[in-house]
């Protein structure tokens, strides 16, 4: 609707007007000093989207839940076509704003969207509009009450505190920690809403704080068997204490993502040092249980290949030769 309106009822005629104005802005490599520059994605970046996308519980647990082997992967594939399409979502809406409003919200970035709904939509819509992102909030809320749910009742209270426990114990246990987590969130809410580079900045920097630890040990653990229990609980702890140290208490001159880097290697580096000590005495060897169909869809390398070289194609065009 934005594009229409700016285009005069031409929707690609309004996206070669907002082109024209900030050309700069379709550029998806970053600069030294912009918010996520290009260096980024050869260093923390990759780890930190390995976890989100292949570890992170609230993701997974749908392809967990799937009944075969090729719909889990059919499920993974297809989302990863949609995610083609998050540029036009997230990104360009930003740029639309920067055409009506220029840096007027630099200062205040959470804002930039709200406007934009207001100047674009009529005002029939704008109470519609929040209530379809109030549903998609609430959504991603409960998937990750759910998954918290799931882990502490499968992994903690089943494992630590109460071995014993029925199905019903499970799921109270669960409801109880659901109940407390989200009375948390809700009272910690404000606490955040004023972040002053934008809430979604400070979410990044606050996820480093167990994404990149948590990442380091199931990669690990998944391929390289010799690591030691006592060896990725040692680089948990460095982890944790390194990342929180170099970020928020002597504030290290070094992008964030790039200290998620330096946090990985480091994580590495210890959990190899504390094996060599501590060596592993109980190997893990996967084994299946024939709970699920596990013969791989036919098209899975061809589908991933070419989601591959699409990614790849958007960053030389939208890189490069704009």
């Amino acid at each position: 609707m934005a594009l229409w309106n700016i285009g005069d009822g031409n929707v690609w005629g309004g996206l070669v007007k907002v082109y024209e104005h900030c050309p700069e802005k379709f550029n998806v490599v970053g600069a030294s000093d912009s918010v996520l520059p290009f260096g980024t994605l050869f260093t923390g970046l990759v780890i930190n989207q390995l976890y989100f996308w292949g570890m992170n519980q609230t993701i997974i647990q749908r392809a967990l839940g799937a009944k075969s082997l090729v719909e889990a992967q059919k499920g993974l594939l297809i989302t990863g076509l949609l995610k083609i399409f998050v540029p036009v979502i997230i990104v360009l809406p930003g740029v639309i704003g920067f055409y009506y409003f220029g840096d007027r919200f630099f200062g205040n970035q959470d804002l930039i969207y709200p406007e934009l709904i207001k100047k674009v939509l009529p005002l029939s819509f704008v109470g519609f509009f929040a209530a379809v992102v109030m549903g998609a909030v609430l959504s991603t809320f409960n998937s990750v009450l759910n998954s918290t749910a799931t882990i502490f009742s499968m992994g903690i209270y089943k494992r630590l505190m109460n071995p014993s426990a029925n199905d019903r114990q499970m799921v109270r246990a669960g409801k109880t920690v659901s109940i407390v987590l989200a009375i948390v969130a809700i009272l910690t809410a404000p606490l955040v809403a004023g972040a002053p580079d934008g809430l979604y900045d400070l979410l990044q920097k606050l996820n480093g704080i167990f994404f990149i630890p948590i990442a380091s040990v199931m990669l690990a653990g998944l391929f390289l068997p010799k690591i030691s229990a006592q060896g990725a609980k040692a680089a948990m702890c460095v982890g944790l204490a390194f990342y929180i140290s170099a970020k928020f208490i002597f504030k290290v001159d070094i992008h964030f993502v790039h200290i998620w880097g330096i946090e990985f290697v480091l994580n590495m580096a210890v959990m190899f040092a504390v094996t060599h000590f501590y060596p592993n005495q109980n190997p893990f060897q996967p084994k299946d249980k024939g709970l699920v169909e596990i013969e791989e869809w036919k098209h899975t390398k061809a589908f991933s290949s070419f989601l591959v070289i699409l990614i790849v194609g958007i960053y030389v065009w939208l890189g490069w030769l704009i």
